[in-house]
């Protein structure tokens, strides 16, 4: 069924705050996609045919619902991931929408976390691009269920079955095209549906329902392949479908809705849907097929945690009936009504007003007001059951990755884990009114954004941001500016170098401090290894009988730790060591847990200076796609910032380049990019890994940094 159905699904709408919706009848799904892709126009589109608004909103004019912050609706692009509710078919459909840039890839991080589905949204020209491959990695961590929408499918070059193959090809995916392109670029019209064996055409209009047409002649013979190889490709990971296919009996069009819905609920394969949005084609089709295909929150396996009492390992349902468990996965400063605190609920409900227990902090909350969000807009609700995702006021002490649960049985569930600030810049107010304002603005922004980290460098005097990117950065610092009225001055951007050590030294440490009274006594040994990029510290204890006392250790790695955060080289955090304690002694009288963790602290910094120490740069994956005529400048701009191609592809007269490059040099290569080839060339960047910065760039970057601290 096709047919438009706004005015139940909006008395559907009206009825949500007073009652809830069968279990089975929810959706919680995230349209997720590389930049530009059409995921915010997809989701525009829906709200207009779901009815939740009455007028279609555009990305390109400003007036898109879901990029509701002003820097959005100036750049064009989303920044934030903005949630909201809709109706269709009797379902209610939670939806959050996410950025595609991968400065703010902790927005997605955070939403495929906590939903149960997601629609991958594809450029039908550039298929599958640098962030599509990352956030199918990310919604795989999480084994999130999908479907793929092929969009732009009216634009010149378009090419589905080029898209499909991407899909399979570079994510590993077992495609399953439910559907095939009635036409193409200029005479894209509608779809032709795999499993009906129909044919809809849509006349681009808004609100118009999709028309079923005949079949072309020229299309059967494909059509008919296509659902073949649909049906043999189920029978492959769906027993039921195999059987019938063995015994040769008919499969219908209902055997093979149910069957794509055990194969996607089991990750084993996606549907593959086309169409083209911002002409209205499609949306209908795509909305069912979220309804069809995608879980509900009684489709996921029992949520697991940490019982916060007895350490072992439980599960919590998803029913009413069970206790309260929820998990925070954003936290943000709405202007209007105060601290917000986005919530899942996985099992149980809660009434605003109603106590909970923080397990995370060991805190009792108590929920304020309850509210469904529609991105800026609010609903109040006066409860949320099991499978709701909702934002509350109140909460003062619970923060992003954090538990909330029943007070008489405290649980904890796996928090969310974010990738480090690449780049830093050092931001400075101008005024004393504004070192007030700029302090609580950036503890705002902090709690908002787990990429966001500030640092205060004592030897600078600096106050230190940093982010994923450049235009992350860019947008904290616009917001400092505009949305807390915060007057700064802001410093060029720096690399987020690290250090590591090379060899293996044992290293002494000796503190000891004699006054008056009691005096300091700590002394260890630790022997320093290299560890596996990426380890960070692994401490050892490996102490024999009571050399030193066992309540000592803990305060040794503490101050390893501590210790850690500045290098020997340019005072770069230092990482990935292996820290093996061995041996030491104390004084009866004159040891302390302070004395320890002194003595460990300079038995690291003593360590590292003998050990080879090395600065650890972020390495990038760059993507660039380029008219082909413009190759050879992009690639000669490209050797001269040291970077490493991997592989070049072309699809007709575009063409792609794949590298590695250090994060240092990607500073200004927007701009010349955009010079090289007259504007028409794209780019995207993510992080890929640290490695080391080859000896002749060393001095440079610690005389550099001693001259910006002079």
């Amino acid at each position: 069924m096709v047919k438009n159905q706004v005015s139940v699904e909006s008395e559907a709408g009206k009825k949500a705050g007073a009652r809830s919706f069968p279990l089975e009848d929810i959706r919680n799904i995230a349209f997720i996609a590389h930049i530009d892709a059409g995921k915010t126009t997809v989701t525009e589109r829906i709200l207009f045919y779901t009815g939740r608004t009455y007028k279609i909103g555009e990305v390109h004019e400003g007036t898109a619902v879901m990029d509701w912050m002003e820097q959005e609706r100036e750049r064009g692009i989303t920044i934030t991931a903005a949630a909201t509710t809709c109706y269709w078919q009797n379902h209610r459909i939670n939806i959050i929408d996410t950025p595609g840039h991968v400065d703010f890839t902790a927005e997605v991080e955070r939403s495929l976390r906590v939903l149960d589905g997601g629609v991958v949204v594809f450029d039908a020209v550039a298929g599958v691009e640098a962030q599509s491959e990352t956030v199918w990695r990310q919604a795989d961590r999480y084994h999130v269920a999908r479907i793929c929408f092929i969009n732009k499918m009216d634009r010149v070059g378009a090419n589905f079955q080029r898209t499909v193959d991407m899909i399979e090809g570079r994510l590993q995916a077992r495609v399953l095209p439910v559907q095939l392109p009635l036409g193409s670029e200029s005479s894209y019209q509608g779809v032709i549906d795999l499993l009906e064996n129909k044919a809809w055409s849509f006349d681009g209009k808004s609100g118009s329902d999709p028309v079923e047409v005949a079949i072309p002649e020229s299309e059967q013979s494909r059509c008919i392949q296509f659902r073949q190889a649909l049906i043999e490709k189920l029978a492959e990971v769906d027993d039921q479908i195999m059987l019938a296919y063995v015994d040769g009996k008919d499969i219908t069009a209902v055997d093979l809705k149910k069957a794509l819905r055990r194969v996607t609920l089991a990750n084993k394969g996606v549907p593959v849907l086309c169409g083209s949005v911002l002409r209205n084609k499609g949306v209908q089709l795509l909305l069912n097929a979220i309804v069809d295909y995608l879980p509900s929150p009684l489709d996921m396996p029992p949520v697991r945690a940490i019982d916060a009492k007895a350490s072992g390992e439980v599960t919590r349902q998803a029913s009413d009936d069970e206790l309260f468990t929820a998990l925070a996965f954003k936290v943000v400063s709405d202007p209007f009504v105060g601290r917000l605190v986005y919530l899942r609920v996985y099992s149980g409900k809660v009434q605003a007003g109603e106590q909970a227990y923080n397990s995370t902090r060991s805190k009792r909350e108590r929920m304020g007001r309850l509210l469904l969000m529609h991105a800026n807009h609010r609903e109040e609700i006066a409860e949320a059951d099991t499978g709701s995702i909702v934002a509350t006021l109140g909460l003062k002490e619970t923060f992003t990755g954090d538990t909330l649960c029943h007070p008489s049985h405290p649980v904890i569930l796996e928090s969310i884990r974010f990738p480090e600030p690449v780049i830093s810049v050092a931001i400075e107010p101008k005024t004393k009114a504004d070192q007030d304002k700029m302090g609580e603005a950036l503890q705002k922004l902090t709690e908002e954004d787990p990429t966001f980290k500030v640092f205060y460098d004592r030897d600078t005097g600096q106050t230190v941001i940093s982010g994923m990117g450049e235009l992350h950065l860019d947008v904290i610092v616009n917001r400092l500016l505009t949305e807390f009225k915060v007057g700064a001055k802001v410093g060029r951007p720096r690399v987020a170098y690290k250090e590591t050590i090379t060899k293996s030294v044992e290293s002494e440490g000796r503190f000891i401090r004699q006054t008056g009274g009691h005096g300091q006594f700590g002394h260890v040994w630790v022997e320093l290894e290299p560890g596996e990029r990426g380890s960070g510290l692994e401490f050892i204890n490996r102490l024999k009988g009571t050399t030193i006392p066992r309540q000592y250790v803990p305060a040794v790695e503490a101050g390893i730790k501590e210790a850690m955060e500045t290098g020997v080289l340019a005072g770069y955090p230092v990482v990935d060591i292996k820290a093996t304690l061995y041996d030491g002694s104390y004084h009866e009288v004159d040891s302390s847990e302070l004395a320890f963790k002194m003595a460990g602290s300079l038995a690291l910094k003593k360590g590292v200076t003998k050990a080879g120490p090395i600065l650890l740069e972020p390495i990038m994956k760059l993507e660039v796609v380029t008219p082909e005529q413009f190759m050879g400048d992009v690639i000669g701009d490209l050797n001269s910032r040291r970077v490493h191609v991997e592989s070049i592809e072309t699809h007709g007269e575009m063409a792609t380049i794949y590298a590695l490059i250090p994060l240092a040099e990607t500073f200004g290569y927007a701009t010349s990019l955009r010079s090289i080839t007259q504007g028409r060339a794209t780019h995207s960047i993510e992080v890929y890994r640290y490695q080391e910065l080859p000896a002749a760039l060393v001095a440079r970057v610690i005389d550099k940094d001693g001259a910006e601290n002079a």
